[in-house]
């Protein structure tokens, strides 16, 4: 582990490079997350089909670095963390997650468009590891990698029953695909998008997806959300699409903070993940929790910071988030981060109760 004096000094340097439509109603909202079947294991791609992989998980002491022994971080309880490792050498970019109904069985998507597909093992509340791990590339609609097409930095990812969209940022495309015909061997076929999401400054796109369920406002409803594509007030653009109220609307920027990913919870807020970076003040991240039913066209939405966290902290470029109601009813708050490939960052999943 690098020293945390080091690794700060590291990650400071090299923090910049963090940085009309129907859709169908959802019925259980975790359908796409089913075990997908074992597979020899290797250390690279096969060219179109999946592969069982070993992924490594090194647990974190806790989430102050200066303080082990502390676990409330605003409106976050910290429960476990991992560093994971893997042979596999296309292990990595993990930019964005979803979770069962459970938190166990889970889809993750690497920036490079592949899949990496499993589950969490606990211990108790505690994460230990990752079981039945698996990885595929994700394939565009002519049944080839997305990879052959110029098509990568897939960055976040909704579940709607067996649908599963994607948002490529570097090329402004979303891609749907049924994991009922194939699960990862699904072929992905764009989503029509309106003219201002597709126009979205290069690097900057769309980096956060939520598929709104049955039951909740703005059902049937894709939310997007750029990562820093801005208004002429200078906040981020979003948009909804599909639903009853497609339309435009604006996340309210504050102290430099670009978005990463976000979830919804059972109450039907949103949680916002985002990130900011500065040679002065480093690496930091914060979420945002925000009233779904405030998500309307023409709107700049808004709501209270509940969890703030810098480089004394055991974080990384935290890219994805998303929430899950354990049988003791907590709300757990799960995090994955994206090392970029990078030997000088870290893929950590981190944990934590939702307390406020």
């Amino acid at each position: 582990m690098i020293p945390l004096l080091n690794r700060r000094r590291v990650l400071t340097a090299t923090a910049a490079g963090f940085l009309g439509l129907s859709l169908p109603q959802a019925t259980m909202a975790q359908t796409a997350v089913q075990p997908p079947p074992k597979r020899a294991k290797t250390d690279e791609y096969s060219v179109t089909e999946p592969v069982s992989i070993e992924v490594n998980a090194r647990p974190l002491a806790g989430f102050d670095t200066r303080d082990r022994s502390r676990v409330r971080f605003g409106e976050l309880e910290f429960r476990s963390g991992l560093v994971l490792t893997s042979p596999f050498r296309g292990f990595g970019g993990l930019s964005g997650l979803r979770l069962d109904a459970k938190g166990e069985r889970f889809i993750a998507i690497s920036d490079k468009g592949g899949w990496f597909t499993g589950k969490i093992i606990y211990r108790g509340k505690e994460v230990t590891g990752l079981a039945d791990v698996e990885a595929a590339p994700m394939l565009g609609p002519d049944g080839k990698p997305i990879t052959a097409r110029g098509w990568f930095d897939t960055e976040a990812i909704a579940l709607d029953g067996s649908l599963v969209y994607v948002s490529l940022e570097r090329v402004n495309r979303i891609l749907r695909f049924d994991f009922a015909n194939g699960f990862t061997r699904a072929l992905g076929e764009e989503v029509p998008l309106p003219l201002p999401a597709r126009k979205l400054p290069f690097n900057k796109g769309m980096e956060a997806l939520v598929a709104v369920p049955k039951g909740q406002p703005l059902a049937g409803t894709l939310i997007a959300i750029s990562e820093r594509g801005l208004d002429a007030q200078g906040n981020i653009l979003g948009f909804l699409i599909g639903g009853k109220t497609p339309g435009q609307f604006s996340v309210r920027r504050t102290e430099d903070f670009d978005i990463s990913d976000a979830t919804l919870l059972p109450s039907g807020d949103m949680l916002l993940l985002e990130r900011k970076f500065s040679w002065v003040g480093g690496v930091g991240i914060r979420i945002r929790r925000i009233p779904l039913k405030s998500f309307v066209p023409g709107a700049v939405v808004d709501g209270p910071q509940i969890f703030f966290a810098d480089l004394g902290y055991e974080i990384d470029n935290m890219e994805a988030i998303d929430a899950h109601v354990t049988a003791e009813g907590d709300t757990v708050i799960t995090m994955l981060s994206d090392d970029n490939f990078s030997m000088i960052q870290r893929n950590l999943l981190l944990q934590f109760t939702l307390v406020a």
